[in-house]
């Protein structure tokens, strides 16, 4: 029988927030004046300082989902605003709703085992859990814990034997095997450190001197004689035992992969490169009163490491060494003890559009069919430009591609090869491809035939996993709209049944038994709550909804969840806070570019004829949609900027996720090209149809963000009178490796690529009648200060003028401090105060007005 949610009656945040919400008022929006710190059921005023508090205003979104083994609770990571907690605690509600409270402390580590991931029998009744360095077994009915392992050696990676009778499992270097009745644990491995024993016979002089010893001495004759017989023993004792395998110097173990039977294991060795240099970041205010420096990661086109993946047949220890070219390793199989050094993740060619260019490529492990005899191996080019999807037949070393996939820019995009694996019980592979241009689900037999796509449109996958009882998919994808995102069904046919419908961002956690559901949703005006539900209701809630209007949809979707956390503050949940509108406009390529408009009306503003653009960072990130955005601090700063008369843009220019590999890759080997193209046509469109003043235009935004304003300033149309950079690229070259390399090759095969994509290039292009602030945390681990330190100096020496340098001292890359948030977005206010919110206004010896002040 089903188990049945009994609801109480809910007002659901979703009822009351879809809809244009009232105006603010004029007490409401405070510019930079300060309001106390807030706490649940105070008033909420709109002011830099309140708005900068974050997540004490909104809290942090419930993360880390769990049921417990009985799926009786729900645990999750919750950090509620108004409560002064530092991150995200464990909490738990029981599965009808009620009973929400934070995990006791002495309750934690039971808390971790019944609720944490692990490898599941196949009657789903029992799991196999790694916690702090030990296994553990859990029975899913009542809940009994069996620890299987109490050691300083540290074990990891448990999985069933095929008869779930034995556990195998990793500690240190090498795979053992755990009886589950003795307890006997059997090493299957012997993977060691270093190099061999050297049995080489001593030649030239040194065979003389060692020959005259022998002659000579009675005492050398006789202890020759017990080291043999010694090493007689020792070979009878370890008669049958793998022969061990040894690790070149400088090598460490990555990945170990077993089949599930034991009899294969493959192992990746990886080698760092030897002359690769670290950057160092020094951190300027510590408890020492010394600064402190710390190295932290190398830069783009820096000589990378190596590795080797190698198939281990654990009977006698045997390696084969793979190839990482796909096409050699399937035209000679494992081949022997073939030994592919060049395997690397570095690039050595160029962009690689040439055919006769000599690549590398890498190779890693995606999982053992239940069979245990063949491995899904996934290969991809050093010049990230080619992927291969390979079956690898353990017991004969043959290798069959299944699926390869090539973009000329670069291959990625959502889901990627996290959603890549094997059917359930079958020689069939699943995987997620771009190929057509957008993310869908493949299926093809491990012999190369039936291939066939199991999803297709203009839309996406953006997550895939194999339902509970393993006989379909629970997916994510976006089909229908780009700006929102639902959770349901896939067949292995490839029917779609879906489980939400309406406006915003669903994402789901099935219970043990696949029965009920915890729901993470938002919406543009609410940040994620934790909802929980019965699966049938939320599949009927769903085609209920079907084509209703947006407001009815959400209110019959509310109508099958109970709610369980409620994050924001009293006072910020009570502010009239707007879903802002999605418009698309013209690019002068004649693609339509999604952008969220704040128009001062919305907010009860007056519109005084002066814009600014928001630019989101991380280039591939999506921030135009109908649910909360992660730049939640600048969605407040938006009705802000708007209630003092500013019309906002905010841009998924070409680069954004979301719309497919077309878009995603439209700025290889031009960064700041068509994404920067995207923000001056929207400029215009600003101008044309929304009665902006085409001389009064800001622009602004973080990381990626400020490397477009820094570029908007210096090159292209220069349409903008002012900018704010925060935390900016302003020299790829000084970037990582991982990123950049896919979008601009390596600096020394493509400067071109470099040297019009890096704002440090293009500073003598900044006008007088323009204004640029410049916004840095001094210990910025990811983009390095010295990036601004280097353009600030181009600046000078130029004799640049109206320019500004804000630095934060205790500041990462993404700031903590409440005060360096007030502090950072008072001054970008400023900006454009001083310089875009009156007609011919341009800070000419300070005279411009600043409200508020």
């Amino acid at each position: 029988m089903a188990y049945r949610i009994r609801r109480a009656p809910v007002l659901s945040l979703l009822a009351i927030s879809l809809g244009m919400a009232s105006p603010a008022t004029a007490q409401q929006v405070a510019t930079a004046d300060y309001v106390p710190e807030a706490v649940r059921g105070e008033a909420f005023g709109l002011s830099i300082r309140h708005i900068m508090q974050g997540p004490e205003l909104v809290g942090e979104p419930p993360t880390d989902i769990r049921w417990s083994d009985d799926g009786d609770r729900v645990y999750f990571r919750w950090r509620p605003g108004g409560e002064g907690l530092e991150e995200r605690e464990l909490y738990r509600v029981r599965a009808d709703g009620s009973g929400l409270e934070r995990v006791p402390e002495p309750e934690l580590e039971t808390a971790a085992l019944i609720s944490g991931a692990g490898e599941m029998s196949r009657d789903g009744g029992r799991k196999l859990v790694a916690y702090d360095g030990d296994l553990y077994l859990i029975e899913r009915e009542g809940l009994g814990v069996r620890r299987l392992t109490e050691t300083r050696d540290g074990e990891a990676q448990p999985t069933w034997t095929p008869g779930e009778d034995a556990v195998l499992y990793r500690s240190g270097l090498n795979l053992f095997r755990l009886d589950l009745e003795s307890g006997a644990v059997r090493q299957i491995t012997d993977i060691r450190m270093g190099t061999p024993p050297s049995d080489e016979e001593a030649e030239g002089h040194r065979a003389f001197l060692e020959a005259q010893q022998e002659e000579l001495f009675e005492y050398i004759r006789r202890q020759k004689a017990r080291d043999a017989e010694e090493e007689a023993r020792n070979e009878a004792r370890t008669a049958g035992e793998p022969e061990p395998l040894y690790l070149g110097n400088g090598e460490r173990l990555q990945e170990m992969s077993p089949s599930p039977n034991g009899a294969w294991v493959l192992v990746s060795a990886v080698r760092p490169a030897s002359d690769a240099q670290r950057t160092m970041v020094p951190f300027w205010v510590t408890e020492s009163g010394y600064t402190e420096p710390r190295e932290v990661r190398t830069k783009v086109g820096d000589e990378p490491g190596s590795a080797r993946l190698g198939l281990v047949e654990t009977a006698t220890g045997e390696v084969s060494w793979l190839e990482a070219d796909p096409d050699i390793l399937t035209a000679t199989g494992v081949g022997g003890d073939r030994v592919d050094e060049a395997a690397s993740s570095g690039r050595e060619s160029g962009s690689g559009d040439d055919a006769g260019d000599v690549r590398k490529w890498s190779v890693g492990v995606r999982g053992w069919n239940d069979a245990g005899s063949h491995a899904l191996l996934y290969h991809r080019s050093d010049d990230d430009t080619e992927w291969v999807l390979s079956v690898l037949d353990a017991a004969t070393g043959a290798v069959e591609i299944l699926a390869r996939h090539r973009d000329d820019a670069w291959v990625g995009g959502p889901c990627g090869f996290g959603c890549v694996g094997w059917f359930p019980d079958r020689n069939t592979v699943y995987y997620v491809s771009e190929s057509t241009g957008y993310a869908h689900v493949y299926r093809v037999d491990s012999d190369g035939s039936d291939r066939r796509a199991l999803t297709s449109g203009e839309w996406e996958v953006l997550d895939l996993e194999l339902s509970p009882d393993r006989d379909r998919f629970f997916v994510t994808t976006n089909e229908g709209s780009p700006f929102d995102q639902h959770i349901g069904w896939l067949s292995f046919d490839g029917e779609r049944t879906y489980l939400t419908a309406g406006p915003g961002r669903y994402a789901g956690t099935l219970s043990p038994d696949g029965e009920r559901i915890a729901v993470v949703h938002d919406i543009a005006n609410h940040p994620p709550e934790l909802y929980l539900a019965e699966v049938d209701d939320l599949a009927d809630a769903a085609e209920d909804a079907g084509d209703a209007a947006p407001e009815a949809q959400v209110a019959t979707m509310a109508e099958a969840m109970v709610r369980v956390t409620r994050s924001p503050v009293d006072g910020w949940a009570a502010f009239p806070w707007i879903h802002p509108e999605i418009v698309r406009f013209p690019a002068r390529d004649g693609m339509a570019v999604p952008a969220r408009i704040y128009r001062p009306r919305d907010v009860g503003g007056t519109p005084n004829g002066a814009a600014v653009i928001f630019v989101h960072g991380a280039g591939y990130l999506h921030n135009v949609h109908n649910y909360w955005s992660s730049y939640y601090r600048e969605y407040m700063f938006h009705h802000l900027l708007a209630a003092q008369g500013y019309t906002v843009l905010d841009i998924d220019y070409r680069g954004s996720a979301g719309y497919g590999s077309e878009w995603r890759t439209a700025i290889y080997r031009f960064m700041g090209g068509q994404d920067l193209t995207d923000q001056e046509d929207g400029a215009r469109w600003l101008v044309a149809n929304e009665g902006i003043d085409p001389d009064r235009i800001g622009i602004y935004g973080g990381s990626y963000g400020g490397f477009i304003t820094l570029m908007a300033l210096t090159t292209g149309d220069q349409l903008f009178k002012s900018g704010a950079a925060l935390r900016s690229v302003t020299d790829w070259a000084h970037y990582n490796d991982g990123y950049t390399s896919n979008i601009l090759n390596d600096p020394q095969e493509d400067r071109e690529a470099y040297v019009r994509s890096s704002p440090i290039y293009h500073v003598e292009n900044f006008r007088p009648d323009q204004h640029m602030l410049i916004l840095h945390g001094m210990v910025d681990t990811n983009v390095h200060f010295s990036d601004v330190v280097r353009y600030a100096q181009r600046l000078i020496e130029l004799g640049k003028e109206n320019w500004e340098f804000a630095v934060y001292p205790v500041e990462n890359h993404g700031f903590v401090e409440p005060s360096s948030w007030t502090d950072e977005y008072r001054r970008i206010f400023e900006l454009f105060e001083r310089t875009i919110s009156e007609p011919g206004c341009t800070d000419a010896g300070g005279l411009c007005p600043v409200p508020g002040r």
